[in-house]
């Protein structure tokens, strides 16, 4: 039985996870906890037993000096509380419960069974998990972002993606199909992050996903310093790809596969709505895109200090800079977020689409 002594009675608590690791392409998933931590002083209050569920040779634990006292972190996943106190300005509050750490490397159900503990004992309405898988999305437009469920009715009531995908899975799937069978509303949101600049940070991506994670759970989210990180992120990105003319060939044709696609979408009705929810955010109503963003899915141009960094498009292999090819865990990983379709391979319509198979 878990026993929650001290953490105090939650409002409408929403359970929004992230893990380091396969399902976390750019850091873009982990950091964007990271940052509802940061933004909302987040107090920890449970950390699973490291000794269950990882492996330290896969995951090693570190050591630090406090004081002079040599002290050990273990690799684990850790709880914490925010309190969102009307961050939307008109009075409206929500309290999320973050769940942050590295993916699992054994005892998955176990994993997923704890999690589900303690959603049951906070009153947790809705588990949102996030993820981010490598695509072939050019850095230069808004960063696609799906939102998928295993549930129907979930999926009409939200306008989420109804899961179809079929193959190998990471803890984000797990976690939310057990969820599903728990009875718990779970959804999952996949930002794609290019293949070409995939060492993280991407702020930009981070961006997105948190963009999007207000309009589900209806709460404004504190930006900080994230779209002016983002914009010297891409900025960056732009440097370093104008120094390669066959990256910035390369670029282009991904931009033009991205605007093709998006051709579609350039509706009235679409650019109607984007309006609309840009009148939102600047109003400090939640649930807003920034203007410009296709669907509500894209972030605002930008980046990290760090963008400048040749590993960004740096083929390790040959030492040589030019657009990278996947090696086989990318294919594999974008493979499962693209719902079978290719993933990072696929057209950046197709990896919209892609964490399909993560439900």
């Amino acid at each position: 039985m878990i026993e929650l002594e001290g953490v105090p009675e939650l409002i409408d608590p929403v359970m929004i996870c992230a893990f380091e690791g396969w399902n976390d392409a750019g850091d873009a998933a982990s950091s964007a906890v990271a940052h509802l931590d940061r933004e909302w002083k987040g107090e920890v209050f449970a950390a699973l037993d490291a000794e269950d569920y990882y492996d330290f040779q896969v995951n090693r634990p570190t050591v630090w000096l406090d004081g002079g006292v040599r002290k050990i972190t273990w690799p684990t996943t850790r709880l914490s509380v925010v309190r969102t106190g009307g961050a939307d300005g008109k009075g409206a509050s929500r309290d999320l419960v973050l769940v942050r750490g590295i993916e699992p490397s054994m005892r998955w159900r176990s994993f997923c069974n704890e999690i589900l503990g303690f959603a049951h004992e906070l009153g947790v309405e809705m588990v949102v998990v996030l993820g981010s898988l490598l695509g072939d999305t050019p850095h230069t437009r808004p960063v696609p972002v799906s939102g998928v469920t295993s549930d129907p009715d979930l999926a009409r009531s939200l306008d989420l993606e109804e899961s179809r995908y079929e193959g190998p899975t990471g803890i984000v799937g797990i976690l939310q199909e057990a969820c599903t069978h728990a009875g718990v509303p779970a959804v999952s949101l996949w930002a794609a992050v290019p293949h070409y600049v995939s060492q993280p940070p991407n702020p930009k991506a981070t961006l997105a996903l948190l963009n999007r994670l207000e309009d589900l759970i209806d709460l404004r989210i504190p930006q900080g310093e994230l779209p002016e990180d983002a914009r010297a992120w891409q900025l960056g990105v732009d440097q370093l790809a104008a120094e390669d003319s066959e990256v910035a060939e390369y670029v282009q044709s991904l931009e033009e596969a991205r605007d093709t696609a998006d051709l579609p979408e350039a509706s009235g009705e679409a650019i109607a709505r984007e309006f609309e929810r840009y009148l939102r955010r600047r109003d400090g109503q939640p649930g807003p895109a920034q203007p410009g963003q296709a669907g509500g899915l894209a972030a605002e141009p930008g980046l990290a200090e760090g963008g400048r960094d040749g590993s960004y498009l740096r083929d390790t292999t040959s030492g040589r800079t030019r657009p990278p090819r996947r090696k086989a865990k990318d294919e594999e990983a974008g493979a499962e977020g693209a719902g079978g379709t290719g993933g990072a391979g696929a057209a950046p319509e197709e990896d919209v689409d892609g964490p399909d198979g993560e439900g």
